[in-house]
């Protein structure tokens, strides 16, 4: 039996944050660990909790979301970030991607998207509200057309790591590219992993947007 998604919720809207948590302890395969009004103790929770996914709001007391982000990953590499906000400016969407979150939803988002959206990203997604995406591309679009492309070798890829850089842009999960390389799943995060530090990325959706950006596939 396949084990529940361990999450984490940070939120000062105590009646969105008791919402959320209701929803999530009531769907089968996610497992609510905690929910918390600020990030005070972000770093001890997440040693005593060790979430596979945290929901991340931004604009909380004291230390915001998006400096949380950052805290994540170094505290637990393989946590994924899911923002969900209200802020829809680039600014914070691209300052959230940046500091490793792997996926940005707005809080509009219908609470079964949101459901699904955890689901997506614990299994290597990056979901994103639809506006969100598309600003997102756009942003990517407009920089291929300034920006010089360096060359490919600057960052060492290899062939194999290559091919993996192209199925995160297709949007392949790391089971779909395991499928269709012939390697393993653990193969595949430890490319990953070598994939982020060439790149110097902290996150799959980052290691994207930057792969686009810079024309690497």
């Amino acid at each position: 039996m396949q084990e529940s998604i361990k999450i984490t919720y940070y939120e000062d809207n105590r009646d969105l944050r008791e919402g959320i948590t209701f929803l999530l302890q009531a769907t089968p395969g996610l497992e609510m660990l905690g929910a918390f009004g600020d990030c005070s103790h972000l770093s001890q929770e997440l040693q005593t909790l060790r979430p596979d996914v945290v929901l991340m709001d931004i604009d909380l007391p004291g230390l915001s979301g998006i400096d949380a982000v950052p805290i994540v990953k170094a505290a637990s590499p393989d946590t994924q970030v899911l923002m969900l906000t209200v802020f829809d400016n680039d600014e914070k969407i691209f300052q959230a991607i940046r500091n490793g979150a792997s996926g940005y939803l707005l809080k509009h988002t219908p609470p079964s998207e949101i459901v699904s959206a955890i689901f997506d990203i614990h299994r290597g997604g990056s979901p994103m509200t639809a506006n969100i995406a598309r600003r997102v591309l756009q942003f990517f679009q407009s920089q291929q057309k300034v920006v010089p492309q360096p060359e490919r070798e600057d960052y060492r890829l290899s062939a194999r790591e290559l091919d993996i850089v192209k199925g995160l842009v297709n949007g392949y999960s790391y089971k779909l590219i395991a499928d269709d390389l012939h390697i393993s799943i653990d193969t595949v995060r430890s490319h990953i992993r070598h994939i982020y530090d060439k790149l110097q990325v902290n996150s799959k959706t980052e290691a994207i947007l930057k792969a686009m950006r810079e024309g690497l596939v």
